[in-house]
């Protein structure tokens, strides 16, 4: 086997105990993080979970204050492309252990009539202001929705490693401090006797 390959004296032992422990480490510190990771991500699934029933139940009143302004109003085109594109939102990224999630966050602006108040009415300004309430409960759903995809794909990492450590690597160095532990045991077995039987001879001449 090509564990047998490795020498067999104290120094090499030492060294491979010394591996060993430090696989060991390595592996309750990756399952750790893999717990936090699941730990995080189950949380961000649950307020997923709960911003889609907000968005939903939001998406249907704003389309029914824009349903109600259209029928008093008539054709509503040329007003709503008064309103300007939205450019504000930007993305950041923060570590959680040492997994990079995206932060997403729509800047804060005062809510402005850009469409005036001589051809509009009330229930435009109300459906207008909902709509600005879903664009920002769809902005908190997309950070979320990203971070579960980010954090999804460091637990397989994780889980990766750990298994690797755990399956290969622990074992590994088990075997060879094992194989190593044999020798040197084996080698003083050996050495003992030689001295044994020398002393006995010395005796006998």
């Amino acid at each position: 086997m090509v564990y047998k390959q490795v020498y067999p004296t104290k120094g090499n032992l030492l060294n491979t105990k010394k591996s060993l422990e430090l696989a060991r480490t390595g592996y309750d510190l990756m399952d750790r993080k893999r717990n936090i990771l699941i730990k995080k991500m189950m949380s961000l699934i649950k307020n997923a979970e709960e911003l889609q029933d907000l968005i939903y139940k939001t998406y249907e009143e704003a389309y029914k204050m824009l349903g109600n302004a259209v029928v008093t109003l008539g054709n509503i085109d040329d007003i709503a492309r008064l309103i300007p594109v939205e450019n504000s939102v930007n993305v950041s990224f923060l570590s959680v252990m040492g997994v990079e999630i995206p932060e997403i966050t729509l800047e804060t602006k005062e809510i402005k009539n850009y469409f005036g108040y001589d051809q509009t009415n009330s229930l435009l300004d109300e459906a207008y202001i909902k709509f600005e309430e879903v664009k920002r409960y769809t902005v908190m759903f997309c950070e979320i929705e990203n971070a579960v995809f980010y954090l999804a794909h460091g637990i397989k990492k994780t889980q990766k490693r750990a298994n690797a450590l755990k399956s290969v690597i622990i074992p590994r160095f088990e075997y060879i401090v094992h194989y190593i532990t044999n020798a040197l045991e084996e080698k003083d077995r050996e050495e003992f006797f030689r001295m044994k039987v020398l002393k006995k001879k010395k005796l006998i001449d």
